[in-house]
This record gives C-alpha cells, structure tokens and sequence, in this order.
C-alpha cells in the first residue's frame, strides 16, 4: 500500500487560485455575453430587415403586376377600339368630303356675320372647302369677337376633311416663319395659337378621347419638320433671348397640339418657358411638355430674376405652395419694386418724371399681387386692405391733377399755337373709357383737309413742359385698329411683371404714357 499524500505536497502542485484570476474569468465571461447579445440583436436586425424587404418586393410585384394587368388591358381597349375608331372617322371624312363638294359645286352665299350663329356658319364655310386662305384672312379681322371665335372654330374645325392638315395651312403664312412682306410688324401669334388650341378637341379620339389622337402619320411627321424649321431660325431671331413671346407661344403649343415634343430639347423648352414665363398659359404648357421634374428649378430661377408673381402662378401650377410659400415671394415682389422705384427717384438724368415713374412702377407691382392673392385666395394671410389704401394714396395725385382749376374745359376749342386748323368740336368729348395704343382712324371731315391729324384730348399735365420731346409710340403687336389681345401683353417695364403701354392719346403734347396693369388670362 503506497502512503498518503501530504497535505502540503497538494498545495505545492495544485496552488490555491487567486483573486485577480478570478475578476480576470468573469471579466472574460462578461465580454462573451455582451458580444453574444450584440451578435444576436445584429442577427435579428438583418433577419427583420430581410422580413421588410421581403415585403416591399412583394408589394411591388403585386403593384407591377397590377400596372401590368391594368396596361394590358389598356392595349386591348384601343386594339380594339381601332376598328370603332376607323370605322366613325371614315364615316365623318366622307360626310365631309360630300359636303365640300357640294358647296364648292353650289358656290352658296356665304351667310351675314350678326351673331354667333352667323359666325359660326361663316367659319364652317371655309372649313368645309377647305379654303384656309379665306378662312385666316376672316379670323384676322375678327379679333375683337376672340370669346365668340373661341367655342365657334372648334366646331368649325369638325366640318374639314383633314382638320391637322387644314389647321397647318390656315397659318402657313406667319408660322414657322413670317413669309409676308408689309405686315410684320402686325403680330398674328394669337391667332395661330388660337387655331393650335382649337385643333386639340377635333383631334380627339371618339372612343377613348383625349387617351389618343386622330392625327396621321404623315402630319405629325409634317409637323415635326415645321418645328424643326422653327429651331433652325433662332439665330435669325436673335437667339433664344430676344424671341418674341408670342412666337415662343406658338411653337410650344404646336408641339403640344401634334405631340411631337423631344426629350433631347427639353432644356430649349426649359429657357423658352423660362423666358415667357409671365404668360399665364406656360406653367400649363410646361407641364404639357414633360417639364413638371424641372418646376423646382423653374421657380427657383424665376424668383433669382425677380418675377416673384410669374414664380406664383408656377408654383400653383405643380402644387409647390409648402415649398415656394405665395405670400413670402409676393412681399419680395412688393419689395423689390419699392427698391427699382426709389431707384427711378434717385437718376438725376431723369428728375423731370421721377415721380411719375417710380409712383407707376409701385402701383403696377401692387395691382399685380392684389390680382394673385384674390386669384389665390390668400386674403387670410396676406390681407389686401393696406395694398389697396397704398394704391389710393399712389393714384391720388393724378387724380388731383385731373380735377386741378387749371385744366383746360375738354369742351372748349382752342387753336393751335401755330395757327393750325381748329380741331372738330366733339374731339374732346368722347366717352369711351378706352385709349387705344395704336393709331385712331376717325370718319372723314370734308371741312377739313385730309392733313389734319385726328385730336384725342386729355387733361393737361402742368409739371410737363411743353418743350418736353414727344414719346414715340411702342410697337403695335398684335394689330392696327383693335385692343391689345388678352393672349400677350406687350413689354414688361420691370422684371416680372408685363405692363400695356397706353398713351394719353397724341404724343405731341409730352406727356408720359400711363401704364396698364398685366393682364394674365
């Protein structure tokens, strides 16, 4: 039998643990747990992320698959409404064709234009012929019945044969390019637009509407290459800078009319839109034309340019009123004019009409807000009572003046200071609250020779000297003997907002011409 151990060898071979090696396990076997935890959370994270994304796939192939299903369908309601479709277009093209030639057979009067009636059988004529040289001389001379033109061409349009075509021939003469002579300055954009717009309904389908276009291959294809002309004669027309409006107008909405928008020129129409920004059919044509991801951009441009108004309209347009806040730009606006006009007061070049100017200048940017926050309905925010008194105190003065002892009677004849021939008595008494900014043709007075230019009085201006050099008359844009079209104001005196020049009537007197507010349709 071997010996027991001693106690003491046991110690020697096996030493008691000590303090230190023990933290040293449970600092150890801590670090384990925490890292077991975080490896589980990290697991269980990715495994519910994995869950999230599991879903969102699914949600999306059942959305694609309801799009796709929905497209499909789509495809097959015009596949087969096609034969619907031909079938109601041949129809009407041969009713029409039947039509045409029997008038141009007949050769029937053409019926008086007293009324809507009268108008719209007139328009039908020349649609049915197909004669579109008739047809624009007609609508040129028709302007001031532009509301009754309006309703009465589209269904005037039905009549024709080929309405696309009839349309692109009816404004051949001015639009991609102004082939007449003597008239250019007689500005006809509104009358092509008029007609692009006009076109849109006849061109819808009758089974699915606005989903699809009755217009051929070969006029689109025509049409494209009207717009190719267009571009092309921008560098005749000084760039894309110093193009007239209502061309601009005319070009977009013939893209929009034909379809034939191009995603390669969008940053053209960005510009064109940007430019013509203060008609009040672009935020809409933008959108016609692909630019909604560009309205951002778009406003954002407008604002640093100072048309504040312009960036409103656009704004509402896209539903941007969180981001681009309406009353903020019009305060801007309001702002910015205050400053060009303090700006007029300041030019020494031009103390004799300061005053005139710069009270004009406020007055047009005031009217301009006032007609966005009732369009807008932003009287609870920005209420208009202050505008309107700051308006008051701003046409106070003229209205003075205009009441002022030392106005000459409009009712007393005077004779010219150079012995010129006496005007006739009734020249100073017209009622007709408008000016016209173009030329006044009046009745021929045999009593007087044919020299003898045609008086329209207005109140005298005594802080205007009479050696004052006379004004010279703006360019006439859109005619000779009618108000200016709703469609384009002229010119705009400061960024932003465009203003109608108006004379006082003759600019022999050196008066300053009174301005009009902006007009936005």
């Amino acid at each position: 039998m071997g010996s027991l151990n001693d106690p003491g060898e046991l110690d020697s071979v096996y030493p008691p643990p000590s303090f230190d090696e023990f933290q040293r396990q449970t600092s150890l076997m801590t670090s384990c747990t925490l890292l077991w935890k975080e490896l589980s959370d990290h697991f269980t994270s990715l495994e519910q992320d994995i869950l999230k994304k599991s879903e969102t796939l699914k949600s999306k192939i059942q959305t694609l698959d309801s799009q796709t299903k929905q497209s499909l369908q789509v495809l097959e309601q015009r596949e087969s409404s096609m034969n619907e479709t031909l079938s109601i277009a041949l129809t009407k093209v041969v009713e029409n064709k039947k039509a045409a030639i029997f008038a141009l057979n007949e050769g029937a009067e053409q019926p008086e234009v007293d009324d809507s009636t009268g108008l719209l059988l007139k328009l039908k004529g020349f649609c049915v012929k197909m004669d579109s040289t008739s047809f624009w001389n007609f609508l040129v001379m028709k302007k001031k019945d532009l509301d009754s033109l309006r309703v009465e061409i589209p269904k005037a349009l039905d009549e024709c044969v080929d309405p696309p075509r009839f349309v692109l021939e009816t404004i051949s003469s001015v639009f991609p390019e102004d082939k007449r002579v003597n008239e250019r300055n007689n500005d006809l954009g509104w009358a092509c637009v008029l007609m692009l717009e006009s076109l849109i309904p006849v061109m819808m389908d009758p089974v699915l509407g606005n989903e699809r276009k009755l217009v051929t291959p070969s006029m689109k294809d025509k049409a494209n290459e009207i717009a190719e002309i267009w571009k092309k004669s921008l560098d005749e027309r000084g760039g894309i800078e110093n193009v007239k409006t209502p061309d601009v107008h005319t070009f977009l909405q013939h893209l929009v009319t034909f379809g034939v928008v191009k995603d390669e020129d969008f940053d053209l129409y960005r510009k064109l839109v940007v430019g013509s920004a203060w008609r009040k059919q672009m935020p809409k044509l933008a959108i016609s034309l692909g630019l909604g991801d560009k309205m951002p951009e778009m406003i954002e441009e407008l604002i640093s340019r100072g048309q504040q108004v312009d960036a409103v309209h656009f704004t509402y347009e896209v539903g941007l009123a969180d981001k681009f806040p309406p009353v903020s730009l019009l305060k801007a606006f309001l702002k910015d004019a205050k400053k060009a006009a303090a700006a007029i007061l300041e030019d020494p070049n031009n103390s004799g009409r300061a005053a005139h100017f710069a009270a004009k200048k406020e007055q047009s940017a005031i009217r301009s807000v006032l007609k966005c926050i009732e369009e807008y309905k932003l009287e609870a925010e920005f209420p208009p009572d202050n505008l309107k008194k700051q308006l008051e105190q701003l046409e106070k003065p003229r209205n003075e003046k205009k009441r002022s002892p030392a106005a000459v009677p409009a009712n007393k004849r005077t004779r010219a200071s150079n012995n010129g021939h006496m005007p006739p008595a009734k020249a100073g008494r017209s009622t007709n609250a408008y000016v016209s900014s173009f030329p006044v043709r009046s009745p021929p007075h045999t009593q007087y020779p044919a020299a003898v230019p045609t008086f329209v009085r207005s109140s005298p201006h005594t802080q205007y000297p009479a050696a004052v050099p006379a004004y010279v008359a703006p360019p006439a844009i859109y005619g000779n003997r009618s108000p200016p079209y709703p469609y384009s104001p002229e010119a705009a005196p400061y960024p932003g907002t465009p203003v109608n020049y108006s004379p006082y009537g003759g600019y022999s007197n050196g008066m300053a011409p009174a301005y009009q507010q902006a007009y936005y349709r």
